[in-house]
């Protein structure tokens, strides 16, 4: 009788696979942004300056705190919420490295941007 190595089987999601191979990288959907983790400030909240130029304070859901570490400096996707838009929001992704030399590469995003300088574009 055979037995299953490894954790849960399927799909894997978000490939990174350098070459011939495209990297599939989520990008912010209609009412996101893109944001860079500027200050952490404990209990699953972050500041996060955000490409439309505010800083918000940002909470991390539950099922995302469980699963990958946020540190300073992490480019991040942010949902604002419905009510206080431009003070508070929700992160919904965080980028490995490899994603954002991606995103440099295809010019999504500027390194003004990563560094604190001059918003997106």
């Amino acid at each position: 009788m055979a037995y299953h190595k490894g954790g849960r089987g399927g799909k894997k999601k978000n490939r990174q696979v350098q070459g011939d191979e495209v990297i599939r990288v989520p990008l912010p959907k209609e009412g996101q942004l893109f944001g860079v983790i500027e200050q952490a400030l404990g209990s699953g909240w972050m500041d996060v300056r955000c490409e439309d130029g505010k800083i918000r304070r940002c909470r991390i859901p539950g099922k995302l705190k469980r699963r990958m570490w946020m540190r300073v400096g992490d480019v991040v996707i942010v949902q604002p919420w419905p009510v206080q838009t431009d003070e508070r929001g929700d992160i919904v992704y965080r980028y490995t490295r490899t994603q954002v030399d991606w995103l440099l590469r295809k010019g999504k995003i500027s390194q003004d941007f990563l560094t604190g300088g001059d918003m997106l574009f």
